[in-house]
């Protein structure tokens, strides 16, 4: 007689269990969201989820002597890199006249060129295929090295802190 009482008890809490996990509770949009890294440039926007991310990181190179480029890559286990970066003119080790002149000659030849093809080839990324063709890479150019700096920053906490990070560079 035990047994059939705490049979039909199991039995009730059975069928009130199966009949409360029938009906789902309601899921709030914000949960299903995942965290991401957004940056937002003039050139395009990058979004990322960050559990994604790999790694971060920024270094400093020279493109044939004439060119100092500074890059933040971003990788993922994904297939797409992304890489941005910030050119400017290598400067020689030369006195500072000397170098000021020859940088700034640079510079505004550069400037005449691009007035009369109306193209500013120092704001955009440039490829020549396919030397510098990067498959699986999206490249962004930045005008600055302080909003190279923020890119790196916000990348590197979110991937740390794995928090939801929006960064919006508007026009440079």
């Amino acid at each position: 007689m035990k047994s059939l009482r705490t049979l039909a008890i199991f039995a009730a809490l059975t069928v009130s269990a199966l009949g409360q996990s029938a009906t789902p509770a309601p899921i709030s949009t914000n949960s299903r969201e995942i965290p991401m890294l957004r940056v937002q440039l003039p050139g395009g926007t990058y979004a990322v989820a960050l559990r994604s991310i790999i790694s971060v990181s920024q270094h400093e190179y020279l493109v044939d002597g004439i060119a100092r480029v500074t890059e933040v890559n971003i990788d993922t286990a994904g297939t797409l890199l992304a890489r941005f970066y910030f050119l400017e003119p290598a400067v020689p080790n030369t006195p500072a006249a000397v170098v000021n002149a020859a940088a700034d000659q640079a510079q505004r030849l550069l400037k005449e060129a691009a007035d009369k093809t109306g193209q500013d080839v120092w704001k955009k990324v440039t490829k020549t295929y396919p030397t510098t063709t990067h498959a699986r890479t999206a490249e962004y150019r930045v005008e600055s090295l302080e909003t190279l700096g923020k890119i790196f920053t916000a990348a590197d906490q979110a991937l740390r802190l794995q928090k939801d990070t929006r960064l919006s560079l508007g026009s440079e």
